[in-house]
């Protein structure tokens, strides 16, 4: 804020765009002549400042494109400014998190994005910096945890996305894959899920996830609303034919048995369901 001030410094560096990030009242006179995008935010570890990334992204991009230099600023110059500058770098140099952040350090070194921050810096760089924000899983698995996080209770029903009722995960990612495995319950053979809605905990190597993993963590699917629509923050899935045990969900998290915890928790067990591969 006190760079707000040197107006001679302002005019030197020819800045002709500025971006405030914090969320209190802003002297609108200190503004007067620049091009000025205003981000509410406060600098706190459940703020939600990837939701911006595609907003300000544009906002810098188009500035410099048109010859233009932008000034970022919050209220210290160190969590949520440069988390803002490291989400454009991320995009337009194709860097991760730890990458951005430390070009950004060569000229400011003690700039240190929150821990809330940098984990949505590393979700931004697992997307592929995609704009398309509202329709990505990962962004929605999030979404979710930060909800039970902050309410310590289950998303509301009408929030929750079930990923099977919407695009599929390659028309969102671009990726086209050869051939998917289904999920099918091992008393009545009904295909509960496919590899499309896999949550990314079974990214690992075939071989790892056979060894140690007890459980198949997928995405919301539509069969599931009725037990969701309780509105509780834990419970058991039945299969929606035979009304076996397939599975559990737990929106603050499960520890898989491979030792990694997945959160929200989304599981079906591997002893209740078969793994089928099908050409696609």
């Amino acid at each position: 804020m006190y760079a707000l001030q040197a107006k001679t410094g302002l005019k030197t560096a020819a800045i002709s765009h500025m971006v405030s990030v914090l969320r209190q009242p802003l002297d609108r006179k200190l503004f007067e002549g620049y091009e000025h995008l205003v981000i509410e935010a406060d600098d706190m570890d459940n703020e939600n400042l990837i939701e911006h990334f595609p907003n300000t992204n544009a906002f810098i991009s188009t500035a410099l494109k048109n010859g233009g230099v932008v000034f970022v600023h919050c209220a210290m110059g160190k969590s949520r400014s440069a988390t803002i500058l490291a989400a454009y770098l991320m995009q337009s140099r194709q860097l991760d998190a730890q990458g951005a952040v430390q070009l950004i350090r060569q000229a400011r070194h003690f700039v240190e994005p929150n821990a809330g921050f940098m984990e949505q810096l590393e979700i931004y760089h697992q997307m592929q910096y995609t704009a398309n924000l509202a329709d990505h899983p990962i962004y929605q698995r999030w979404l979710y945890k930060m909800e039970v996080k902050t309410s310590r209770a289950a998303p509301d029903p009408k929030k929750i996305h079930f990923r099977n009722e919407e695009k599929k995960i390659e028309e969102i990612t671009g990726e086209t894959p050869g051939q998917r495995i289904e999920l099918r319950c091992r008393k009545c053979r009904t295909t509960l899920a496919t590899s499309d809605f896999l949550a990314l905990h079974v990214s690992k190597s075939a071989q790892a996830a056979k060894e140690c993993c007890s459980h198949h963590f997928v995405e919301p699917m539509s069969w599931m609303r009725p037990e969701f629509e309780q509105s509780k923050l834990d419970g058991k899935f039945e299969c929606p034919k035979c009304k076996s045990k397939v599975g559990s969900y737990d929106w603050s998290g499960i520890k898989c048995s491979c030792g990694e915890w997945v959160n929200p928790g989304i599981s079906l067990a591997r002893s209740k369901v078969d793994e089928v591969k099908v050409k696609v």
